[in-house]
């Protein structure tokens, strides 16, 4: 009983994990593929980027699946043990991760939940714990499915979570994690609040003696003792201060002058186009772009394109697309951070993100003013909500209604063989 207990206990908790874990990944499966080129990079596999988006898809299906097998009881055998490889793969990854620092952070939970290497070890230690208890007493837990629907379960739960990745990388991820999601104010997200905590360092002397080098503390500094030689100093931080969830907003035009503050005390309103690279930017909604941008100019807002590729490829969008908006300079990794698309459009007014568009979502000329009217009443957050409960139940409904069949079955079943 208290092994059935404890195997039921991890079956859960390993369920739960990977299936936020896969969620994570595919609401934002750009971030996904941007965190694969890191990887990629690390280890010495740049020729590989072209697998960073269907890895990071799958990744994040076969982590969701396995969630769902764990927590349902499908194919309690399987994916047990599939579970257990792949703690077995991530721990020791991780703990080289932790140790040598290759990358920033791991990116096991997406941008909802970001975690320190060191951090990620330590989970995935007692993910691998978890993982072994539950394969050793996987057949202790009761399954929630008879095996004849296994295979819809794992497969549903599969394909839904590659369909739900694809809608966030076709469009904006459902639910954004970054600190540039709409209704934020820039300005307020990059101040320092007051006596919010400073960056603390120490301050180490290195002098010299008789051929020797020591280091000092400002407390205990040989300053006057002529015996000693000043070599260098050396500054070390001890603990950091409080962070803004907005340090890198900088936009410059191509000539190098600042336009940020221009641009976030607005009252009117401001159009940025964002395109990391004009080279790989999406051209099939060009129209839709120069309508906005005509329609920017007939209302008096601003409109510019956001970007960090070379004058040369500015020269061949504005060729290419007759392009007649100005252009502002953005580092990649701001740009890639505000939003994922390329191009994507973002609208501001007083340094407050008012929307967000993907490519496939610019709205045409027709709709443009509609959707302005509802941009500024702040109706976004409606659609929001209707998109999340409309996921929860294409996810959630097909599993009740096969459960629902597969116990009505099961329990016919077993009467007919009580009686007879």
């Amino acid at each position: 009983m208290g092994s059935s207990l404890v195997a039921l206990l991890c079956r859960v908790f390993l369920g739960v994990v990977f299936l936020f874990s896969g969620t994570a990944k595919a609401i934002d499966p750009m971030g996904g593929a941007i965190k694969m080129d890191e990887y990629f990079a690390a280890f010495g596999f740049e020729h590989l980027e072209w697998l960073a988006t269907p890895f990071a898809i799958n990744l994040a299906a076969v982590e969701f699946t396995l969630g769902t097998c764990m927590l349902l009881g499908v194919y309690r055998r399987y994916a047990s043990f599939l579970t257990l490889l792949m703690m077995v793969f991530m721990t020791p990854l991780t703990l080289y991760l932790a140790l040598y620092n290759p990358v920033a952070d791991c990116g096991c939970f997406g941008e909802a939940l970001v975690l320190t290497n060191w951090e990620t070890f330590y989970k995935n230690i007692v993910l691998l714990a978890a993982a072994i208890v539950a394969f050793r007493w996987n057949q202790r837990v009761p399954a929630g499915y008879s095996y004849k629907v296994y295979w819809f379960v794992a497969l549903y739960a599969y394909l839904f979570c590659v369909g739900f990745s694809l809608r966030n990388y076709w469009h904006l991820p459902i639910v954004d994690f970054r600190p540039y999601k709409v209704g934020v104010n820039i300005p307020e997200q990059m101040s320092i609040p007051e006596g919010a905590p400073m960056d603390e360092y120490e301050y180490l002397f290195i002098y010299e003696k008789d051929g020797k080098q020591k280091e000092f503390t400002m407390e205990n500094v040989p300053a006057g003792d002529s015996t000693w030689t000043f070599v260098s100093t050396e500054t070390k931080l001890i603990k950091q201060g409080y962070v803004p969830p907005i340090s890198d907003f900088l936009l410059l035009t191509l000539e190098g002058e600042d336009l940020t503050e221009t641009i976030l005390s607005d009252t009117t309103g401001v159009f940025l186009l964002f395109a990391p690279k004009l080279e790989t930017a999406n051209e099939e909604r060009i129209d839709e772009i120069n309508n906005i941008y005509d329609y920017a100019q007939e209302h008096q807002m601003r409109f510019y394109c956001v970007t960090s590729s070379e004058s040369e490829a500015i020269d061949r969008w504005i060729d290419y697309t007759g392009a007649e908006y100005p252009f502002l300079f953005g580092d990649e990794t701001m740009i890639k951070t505000i939003i994922r698309a390329n191009p994507g459009l973002m609208f501001l007014r007083r340094g407050t993100i008012l929307a967000k568009w993907h490519y496939n979502d610019i709205p045409n000329e027709e709709e443009l003013p509609q959707t302005m009217t509802e941009t500024l009443q702040g109706k976004e957050n409606d659609k929001k909500e209707v998109r999340y409960i409309t996921n929860l139940l294409t996810f959630a409904v097909p599993l009740l209604l096969v459960w629902a069949y597969d116990f009505r079955k099961n329990r016919k079943k077993k009467k007919n063989n009580i009686n007879t």
